[in-house]
């Protein structure tokens, strides 16, 4: 090659560069290593570390949850905050507040779940569901991505004698050993202050080294092997063009056009004497003895649950394709209304059974789940509704649809639902009725639902009054138990609603210390339990 032929620097740039490939537009571009992500990556392990796999309670993954999103703000590479981080940040901050207070399996999963999305968040993804499991699959391949970046660029952050061949280092090296070793040895206070020093410097080595388990090197290197793809993601939006505009319409005839109108048509006179019939036997009505509350609030809800789903099915299938660029469409489209007007009220008709259910017998974890559920597919339906009136496509509807069961998913898992449970089943029996007692007599719960049952202690009822006392009276030595393993294994094991159930139970000890007899005890549960199984 001639010296006119020689290549210019930025045509070697450009030759070394990898290829781009157009048809996998997923894939972001590598950027350049930062001094602030070098600072947020050891934390990260370090802070997992503390938390997880020496952590021996919900505690420390509520600690985790709290300080692993500064850390991802601090260090991540490629910073083009979503909007959603400003959803999720404080999302975060409850479910870390919940793992402190009552933490549950759930909690965590919502939380590591939040984690993720918000990592998306900031660096400028919409962590969409089926997105966000996209992003956390490449993880793994980010993190070995981001490894060899660091590998090659490892030699601009050493000392420049670190980058010379190897005698250059080893010979002074070995030169200030002998040297320094003889100034040492010609000096016996330095002798005598050096084997200390060096003995207790061993000590703290092998101090360390004693409590360190070859496990936590694998988990640390895991840690940080994914803490580097969250740093940086590899993984941009998918579709991302949906967001912002309507499905394109071009006009022609839908073929299947007359099919679907007249399946609206036989679906609105089936649901309009339906719910002449739901109203003329559920509504406004005092139910006889023996009536079958589990048939028809709890399995009848759960078909109608099923119905306003399928409904929510057809009305997707129905206005997409073809039939939105159908001339025809407005008539479709009054029909649909017609038939979202019955399906409202048909959700109106599940609650009101669900209201029943509860009414009969109170509140359970389950009929909380019912509502969640319910409440999530009229959410859906009513984005359906949106949908076809903005000509949206079957993208942006699955996405926001699986955002709803997720919201509602993690709403089940940071709520205080046993507190919220058993607060409305002691106001009902304090209000005169005693049927909620069979839900606190057959359902375990927590130290938060526990702490809501001491106005009990005090009931008229006699058979309730003395259940609850036995209960809590069973409690108070367990959670003493509890509370004193938690102090005894550290603070990552803190859970402050048991404390706080504990502290609660000891100060009404009095109430219940003439019922201490263990015999005495069992048979006001006994009582208790046969009692309150006449509401199940």
């Amino acid at each position: 090659m001639t010296l006119d032929n020689r290549p210019t620097l930025l045509q070697e740039r450009l030759m070394q560069a990898p290829p781009s490939d157009q048809g996998e537009p997923s894939v972001a571009p590598r950027l350049p290593i930062c001094a602030r992500e070098l600072i947020a990556l050891p934390l990260l392990i370090i802070v997992s570390d503390i938390t997880i796999f020496r952590g021996q309670g919900f505690a420390g993954i509520g600690l985790l949850l709290a300080v692993a999103p500064l850390l991802l703000a601090l260090g991540i590479v490629p910073r083009k905050l979503d909007s959603s981080v400003w959803i999720l940040a404080p999302l975060l901050a409850l479910t870390s507040v919940r793992l402190f207070w009552c933490g549950s399996e759930a909690a965590v999963i919502a939380g590591f779940v939040l984690l993720i999305g918000y990592a998306m968040g900031l660096s400028g993804l919409r962590p969409h569901v089926l997105q966000g499991a996209v992003f956390t699959a490449h993880l793994v391949s980010a993190g070995h991505h981001g490894l060899h970046l660091y590998s090659r660029a490892l030699s601009r952050f050493s000392p420049a004698i670190l980058r010379s061949n190897a005698i250059s280092v080893i010979l002074p090296a070995v030169t200030l050993v002998v040297f320094g070793a003889i100034f040492i040895m010609a000096n016996p206070d330095l002798v005598i202050s050096f084997g200390t020093g060096l003995t207790q410097i061993t000590e703290f080595l092998q101090s360390l080294l004693r409590d360190v388990k070859p496990l936590e090197f694998v988990f640390c290197i895991a840690v940080g092997w994914i803490s580097v793809g969250l740093l940086r993601p590899e993984v941009k939006q998918v579709v991302a063009d949906h967001e912002d505009k309507p499905a394109p319409i071009v006009p022609a005839d839908a073929p299947l056009y007359e099919a679907w109108r007249n399946t609206l048509a036989m679906v609105i006179g089936l649901f309009g004497v339906y719910l002449i019939f739901e109203f003329q036997t559920l509504w406004f009505r005092v139910f006889p003895k023996g009536f079958h509350y589990s048939g028809y609030a709890h399995e009848g809800a759960a078909w109608l649950t099923v119905a306003l789903a399928l409904a929510t099915l057809l009305l997707s299938m129905i206005f997409r394709g073809m039939v939105l660029a159908d001339p025809r469409l407005p008539r479709l489209k009054r029909m649909a209304w017609i038939w979202s007007v019955e399906n409202l009220l048909l959700a109106i008709a599940v609650f009101n059974r669900l209201f029943i259910y509860v009414g009969f017998n109170g509140m359970t974890r389950m009929r909380v789940i019912g509502f969640l559920g319910v409440t999530s597919v009229v959410f859906g339906f009513i984005l359906v509704v949106i949908k076809i009136r903005q000509n949206r496509d079957f993208v942006w509807l699955f996405r926001r649809q699986l955002w709803t069961v997720t919201f509602a998913g993690y709403l089940y898992a940071v709520l205080p639902v046993d507190a919220f449970v058993n607060e409305y089943n002691v106001r009902r029996i304090l209000a005169g009725d005693p049927a909620p007692s069979v839900q606190i007599s057959v359902h375990p719960t927590t130290a938060e639902g526990l702490l809501r049952l001491s106005p009990l202690i005090h009931c008229e009822d006699v058979t309730i009054r003395r259940g609850i006392r036995a209960i809590l009276a069973e409690a108070l030595p367990r959670f003493e138990n509890r509370t004193f393993s938690q102090q005894k294994l550290g603070w990552t094991a803190l859970q402050f609603a048991d404390f706080r159930l504990r502290d609660q139970l000891l100060e009404l000890k009095s109430v219940w210390e003439g019922d201490e007899d263990q015999d005495r005890r069992s048979q006001a549960l006994d009582d208790f339990r046969s009692y309150a199984y006449q509401w199940y």
